[in-house]
């Protein structure tokens, strides 16, 4: 890339970043009637209504939504297809949001598209970043007539800005009580957040609930004329094997044509993503004869290619070196139930960051048990909690605390303390988990 076109690009982000990021913002913002789809509407009208341009599978909930996306995608590539797959945050460069066939959006290719906007952006008050970054992958997509696009929600559902595609088929993954200032302080709020995602007549696939956000999916799904596919249930699996390498799973009967039992490989780890992976290959049966015939074989190969860094992530083996991105109580529970599968007799090093508005009590009691040692810290991110603080809410628990706010020195610091006989997890604020891997990474 030039100087010139280098310009161009962080002129384009500086243009994204300049208009209000709620991803950003203080909780004190983090309201509801900040959140209007009548913006993104005429927004996209402005650009030619690109969403309309390609079919779409819609991915939402509070954990594994950006999972069951990656395999989605993975499979549909597999397959042949030209896959657009929008998420969000990006772990290194904001190109990842956006990319094509696991190819991100070119930086050339995202300054063109931010001229080609600005009179469009400019002409709607109150346009969000996310709003924004939507119009672009949306614009993206249809400009590279991708054949299907996975589009994972950016937060709650009905009024997300990608909630404006009718999708082949929604998704909701679990679902926990995560960004109770905007999605609502219980569970069955949350359901009906998440659930705005449904369409009428459009099937809609959920990962095993607690019964009473089940109920609210259920009372949605009936009033839209939506049918309800219940992965436990309709797709019912069984875990083989676990292993450092990745996981064996058996779904019975698992697909049009099929009969009896089929075994599968997925390379991420820890229980949850077979249940991810289970949740994408119910969405992606249920496009099957809409235009994706995928077969088996296909299936197989796009699973068991899946690339989702930053969860149960093992950058090194021994002694370990784990990056993962749990950020509420029920994700962290699930994280210490995988360290304690492979790794149960090792003491544990925990280099933790979270942004301010999580339910940091209930993580803390999940993990700091397991753990001999917490080193704190705070990624550069507005919303991120400050390391001092964090630490001092840490230490009416056994194990030992200090605070670097630097990420990269907080990692060095574990790895330090590690030795040869303990494990180093970074664990919280996939922005903390990002800053890690980057910092890991570069000095390989």
């Amino acid at each position: 890339m030039t100087k010139n076109s280098q310009i161009s690009y962080q002129d384009a982000l500086d243009y994204i970043y300049s208009f209000v990021d709620y991803s950003r913002t203080h909780q004190a913002n983090l309201s509801p009637e900040n959140f209007d789809l009548s913006r993104m509407v005429e927004f996209m009208n402005l650009l030619g209504s690109p969403q309309l341009e390609f079919p779409s599978l819609h991915v939402a909930g509070s954990k594994g939504k950006g999972s069951v996306s990656a395999f989605c995608a993975s499979v549909l590539q597999a397959a042949g297809f030209k896959v657009g797959l929008y998420t969000s945050p990006h772990l290194k460069d904001f190109e990842e949001r956006m990319q094509i066939n696991g190819v991100p959006i070119s930086r050339n290719t995202l300054a063109e598209y931010v001229e080609e906007i600005k009179p469009a952006v400019e002409s709607i008050p109150k346009l969000t970043t996310f709003e924004i970054m939507t119009g672009l992958a949306f614009l993206f997509f249809a400009r590279q007539k991708v054949d299907i696009a996975v589009i994972e929600v950016g937060l709650g559902g009905r009024l997300d800005a990608t909630n404006i595609i009718t999708p082949l088929v929604s998704v909701i993954t679990s679902l926990y009580l995560d960004h109770v200032t905007i999605l609502g302080e219980t569970l069955e709020e949350i359901a009906a957040e998440k659930g705005g995602i449904i369409k009428p007549g459009i099937p809609v696939v959920s990962a095993p609930q607690e019964e009473k956000a089940l109920n609210v999916i259920k009372k949605i799904a009936a009033q839209r004329g939506s049918q309800l596919i219940k992965v436990e249930e309709d797709y019912p699996f069984s875990i083989v094997s676990s292993t450092l390498d990745g996981q064996e799973f058996v779904l019975t009967n698992p697909g049009e044509g099929q009969s009896g039992d089929s075994s599968y490989f997925i390379p991420l780890l820890g229980t949850y993503q077979v249940l991810n992976a289970v949740t994408a290959y119910a969405a992606l049966d249920n496009i099957r004869s809409r235009g994706f015939p995928l077969d088996e074989a296909e299936i197989k190969r796009g699973l068991e290619t899946t690339d989702w860094p930053a969860r149960f992530e093992i950058a090194r083996r021994e002694p370990p070196v784990i990056f993962d991105s749990a950020h509420n109580p029920a994700s962290m529970r699930k994280l210490r139930e995988t360290l304690d599968s492979f790794f149960p007799d090792l003491p544990l090093i925990l280099v933790f960051g979270i942004s301010e508005d999580k339910q940091l009590d209930g993580m803390f009691h999940q993990i700091l048990p397991r753990t001999s040692h917490l080193i704190t810290t705070q990624a550069d991110h507005p919303r991120a909690m400050d390391a001092e603080d964090l630490e001092k809410r840490a230490r009416e628990y056994p194990c030992s605390t200090e605070a670097i706010p630097n990420v990269q020195n907080a990692l060095s610091r574990a790895i330090q303390l590690a030795g040869n006989e303990k494990v180093v997890l970074v664990a919280g604020s996939i922005f903390v988990a990002a800053s890690a891997r980057i910092a890991w990474f570069s000095e390989k």
